[in-house]
Parts: structure tokens; sequence; C-alpha cells
């Protein structure tokens, strides 16, 4: 498959299956050992390779939430230990659910290969959150360090779409809105953003556009490390949808 396909075939794969580890059975006991309940944990682990920084920054950075939900989650979380050290905190959990989930899998130091080649050829330019968590060091285990590196691209996507979204002149909010209807209590907007047909079409160009922004990185693979970046998604997200 071409480049482009590449990135639309194995983005929502590598979505899905990287989210899993966020409120994972292990990484919620995790967090409990460490003083945190499971969504302090996901804030301030996920956010926490940005450092110690205000909590609209972390905000700007995750896209979908209210400020004032980050800001809630963040400064309480901190009151029992550093952004950086429950960043690798979380980042270990991700990596722990690896080497439980993935050592069977075939060809995942192939898989690796590929994905820290499109990570290395990604311009980090606007993507916060990716850079930083993209920063943080990789396991050595081929198993820990496939997760990880599905870590990094779903950050790689997530981040991406938000800088297309803002290109496109659509905000977070709206965008949320429209992907998951039902879950914008929760993220913080209550009442609901409005949503338009034309924020729909406007949404659906940015999805496209997101496509569009990350396909210079793949197109720096060889057909080989294609194949096998392909084979390695689909495998890790087979694990995870079962």
């Amino acid at each position: 498959m071409n480049p482009l396909e590449l990135v639309k075939t194995t983005s929502p794969q590598l979505q899905a299956a990287a989210a899993a580890f966020f409120f994972h059975p292990d990484t919620l006991a995790r967090g409990k050992e460490l003083g945190l309940d499971g969504f302090r944990f996901y804030f301030l682990g996920r956010g926490g390779p940005l450092g110690d920084c205000d909590p609209l920054v972390v905000a700007s950075a995750f896209g979908y939430f209210h400020p004032s939900i980050v800001e809630m989650m963040w400064t309480s979380a901190q009151e029992t230990m550093t952004p950086r050290d429950a960043g690798r905190e979380y980042l270990e959990c991700a990596a722990n659910l690896g080497r439980s989930s993935l050592a069977d899998i075939e060809g995942l130091q192939a898989f690796n290969d590929a994905a820290e080649a499109v990570v290395a050829n990604s311009d980090a330019g606007s993507l916060a959150l990716f850079a930083a968590i993209s920063a943080e060091p990789l396991p050595d285990d081929a198993a820990g360090r496939a997760y990880r590196n599905a870590v990094n691209l779903r950050e790689l996507r997530g981040s991406t779409h938000l800088l297309a979204i803002a290109g496109a002149g659509l905000s977070p909010a709206v965008a949320h809105a429209i992907r998951r209807p039902d879950d914008t209590g929760m993220f913080g907007w209550d009442p609901a953003p409005k949503v338009s047909d034309q924020d729909r079409v406007i949404l659906e160009q940015a999805d496209q556009r997101t496509d569009e922004l990350m396909e210079p990185a793949f197109a720096e693979l060889s057909d080989e490390q294609s194949t096998a970046f392909a084979a390695g998604s689909e495998a890790i997200f087979k694990v995870f949808d079962a």
C-alpha cells in the first residue's frame, strides 16, 4: 500500500490499541499504589512528560477537555507526585501491558524499527504532547517497546489532528462534540457545544488533512518497513480488539 493508505489503515488500529492501557486494571492498580485515582493518574501521567507547567498548557496539548477539568485534575494530582515522575510511571504501565500482551507476536522488532523511523521522520513542530512523550526513553525489550511505540504514534496522530482542526477553524470542543456526542459532559462541556452541518463538513476535511500531514513521515519507509509496520499494527490491534 502507498504511504497515505498506510496512514489511513494503521492509524485507527494503533489509536484503539494504544488507549487500552489508560484505564487498564493494572494501570489503575499502580496509580492506587502511588496515591492517585484513575483519572488523576491519567491526567498527570499522560501530561507528565510536559513537565511542571501550567494547567492551560496541558489543556492545550490534550485538546478535548474543558480547561477547568484539566486544572482540577492536574493541580490536585500534583499534591501527590511530580508530573515527570508520574509520566514515567504511566509510560511504564504502557510498557508492562505490552510485555504481558504482545510477547507472542512475531515481527515485533521489524515493527519497532519501522515505527521508530516514522517518529524520527515526523516534524514535531506544534505537536507538544507528541514531542514530550516520544522524547521519553523506550524500553529495551521488543514487546514493551512495541506498545510504547504504539503510544507514541497515537500521540502523533492526536497532536496532528488538533493542529488540523485548528487550521480548519474548528474548535476542539466542537470537534469532540461531533466525534463523541455522548461524552461531552464527562469532558467538562456542559452544555454541549452547538454543532452545525458545516462543522461536520469541516471536521471531515480536517480528518483528511490529518492523514495528509502524517503522510511524509510514512513516505520515508521502505517497502519492507511498510509491510512490517502494517503487519505489526494489525497484530497489535487484534490483541486489544478481542
